[in-house]
């Protein structure tokens, strides 16, 4: 099975607090883009999880998000013999830059998993098998536009988002979402969002105020030094929010005039290699050969 994986922006993030377990309670609206990797996922002879890709930087072993989701599904399943797959990813979705790339093959290979051997799980269910693997996972699995809280594992979906154009700009810097967590926590003070606004925004529709409200508090911690730059030129090519996604640190700018979004996409491509021009969609996941 093949299937195309979709990336996600956060048009709000914050960190709401820590939860017993020691992970963050966060508070996230987050958005489906057309921005994907291919996952190719089939049984071959051998007894193992075998991970292939033409990108060096994709690892091959376990530490591979991708490998720990095939085995999180096989574990629930209790299938412990004769599940020989190959997990063959196409990437396009930049690493390290807050897009949920590795999630988004995570979930590609659990929603791939779920058809090959035929266990017809449920959405929720699925999801809880992501949320073993990453927190962007059930997102990833989700798709479309969403409310998502706690670690990431409390979906509720919100009306789809108006008609637009979303220009994603990556960075050379890479940014560990651990030491980002790290410095939102080591902070003497965080200015958190407007929450309630914000899901007013996205309830009505009212596409101005939800950029207006749109907000991401690991800006106030985390240094990207091409970020500034990069905001002021989607604004200056008409974007009506430029905001930094996830942990970073990936720059998104949203534009309701094509013209506009590709005349910032053009520019920021002369001085940028990570550089796409997207559009939101409801489906996170999208069969290519079943």
């Amino acid at each position: 099975m093949k299937l195309k994986a979709a990336a996600k922006i956060n048009l709000m993030l914050d960190v709401t607090g820590t939860l017993p377990n020691g992970y963050h309670s966060l508070f996230m609206i987050m958005q489906s883009v057309d921005c994907c990797d291919t996952v190719r996922v089939d049984f071959i002879s051998e007894d193992r999880i075998k991970i292939i890709s033409d990108d060096k930087r994709v690892p091959r072993d376990e530490k591979n998000i991708a490998y720990k989701a095939a085995k999180a599904f096989f574990e629930y399943n209790k299938i412990e013999k004769n599940y020989g797959i190959e997990i063959e990813i196409d990437k396009k979705i930049p690493m390290a830059a807050g897009l949920a790339g590795g999630s988004a093959d995570a979930a590609g290979v659990i929603f791939a998993l779920d058809r090959l051997f035929d266990t017809k799980l449920p959405l929720f269910t699925l999801c809880e098998i992501g949320e073993k693997v990453g927190a962007d996972v059930p997102f990833s699995l989700h798709g479309g536009t969403a409310l998502c809280m706690g670690t990431g594992s409390v979906i509720a979906p919100l009306p789809k988002l108006e008609d637009c154009f979303v220009v994603l700009c990556k960075p050379d810097t890479d940014v560990s979402t651990p030491n980002a967590y790290r410095l939102v926590d080591e902070a003497p003070r965080i200015r958190h969002c407007d929450r309630n606004a914000m899901l007013y925004a996205m309830k009505t529709g009212d596409y101005g105020l939800m950029c207006s409200k749109a907000a991401n508090v690991f800006e106030q911690v985390i240094e990207v030094p091409a970020r500034p730059y990069i905001k002021t030129t989607m604004k200056r090519f008409g974007a009506d929010l430029a905001l930094m996604s996830g942990s970073g640190s990936s720059v998104f700018g949203l534009f309701r005039e094509k013209r506009d979004a590709c005349r910032c996409s053009e520019k920021l491509k002369n001085e940028f290699d990570g550089v796409f021009l997207t559009s939101p969609v409801e489906n996170s996941i999208e069969i290519i050969e079943d």
